[in-house]
């Protein structure tokens, strides 16, 4: 059985920047990562082994004057704010692409306010990113997940339609086009895809790569958002395709008659994992 690990897959950027900055700041002492540093256990459990705390926004008081990290996916004004007060030294993480779309949010929000308009954001309710996103603007956009959440806005006025950076271009594309047919004139929506490309890339070539193997074994952590949208990709091209955080998850059955296996991953999986995977199939067909 031929087993092959998607070169495209596993970190983005963002992700492999947050790690690098962790484990420089280790190097020096412990750290606290506000949130998980990346949505994949296995590696937040290897990074906590080098002694990177995981806290949430409640714990910030608790650690004041020592260091903490804010991770790829950003955070609102607030709790730079808060971490100020309490003489936390703040490791600034931040996706470049994120903290960029976050100014757009800003100005998209300023323009908006001049006519009266709406910012509407595509995203998952309460995601990291997304939280961080509408906190620039004191949480007035609008974030919707599908074509259903577009009853919630005025089409009357002006609308400011933006994205997560992770989220799907074709869901983006069939939102923006839906709105075009909902506004009295077309230069009342302004439509800006915000979505990073070194991700939305990854579709296209995930489709080739399932369709090319019999089994295809996708490894994300369980709360990863990108992950849900690349493993449905895979499931949508190859039916025998499965998705798993780690090596004890694998089930013998799945690669009966099987003559080609492969592994892929989303932004928040490490490459390490997906090699033990690998190593782990193969000593199944052994």
């Amino acid at each position: 059985m031929r087993v092959e690990i998607d070169s495209e897959s596993g970190f983005c950027f963002g992700v492999v920047r947050a790690i690098n900055e962790a484990e420089g700041a280790l190097q020096s002492g412990v750290i606290a990562s506000l949130g998980d540093i990346v949505h994949n256990r296995v590696e937040v459990q290897r990074l906590e082994a080098l002694g990177l705390q995981t806290i949430s926004h409640e714990e910030i008081p608790s650690i004041a004057g020592r260091r903490m990290l804010i991770r790829a996916h950003g955070e609102p004004p607030k709790t730079y704010a808060l971490a100020e007060e309490y003489g936390v030294e703040i490791i600034d993480a931040t996706c470049p692409v994120v903290a960029a779309l976050q100014r757009k949010v800003k100005e998209a929000y300023r323009k908006m306010q001049e006519v009266g308009g709406t910012v509407v954001i595509l995203g998952k309710r309460g995601h990291a990113e997304v939280v961080g996103l509408t906190g620039q603007v004191d949480e007035k956009a609008v974030v919707v997940e599908c074509e259903e959440d577009l009853q919630v806005i005025d089409f009357s006025h002006p609308i400011y339609f933006l994205s997560q950076t992770t989220q799907s271009i074709e869901k983006f594309n069939h939102l923006a086009e839906t709105m075009r047919r909902g506004v009295a004139h077309e230069e009342m929506l302004t439509v800006d895809d915000t979505i990073c490309r070194r991700v939305s890339s990854r579709e296209s070539h995930l489709r080739n790569f399932a369709r090319q193997h019999d089994v295809i074994i996708f490894v994300c952590g369980r709360k990863s958002s990108n992950g849900k949208v690349l493993y449905n990709i895979c499931r949508q091209e190859n039916e025998h395709s499965y998705n798993i955080e780690e090596p004890c998850e694998l089930q013998k059955e799945w690669f009966e008659g099987a003559e080609s296996v492969g592994i892929c991953g989303a932004t928040s999986t490490p490459k390490w994992l997906m090699e033990s995977i690998a190593e782990a199939i193969l000593s199944i067909d052994n």
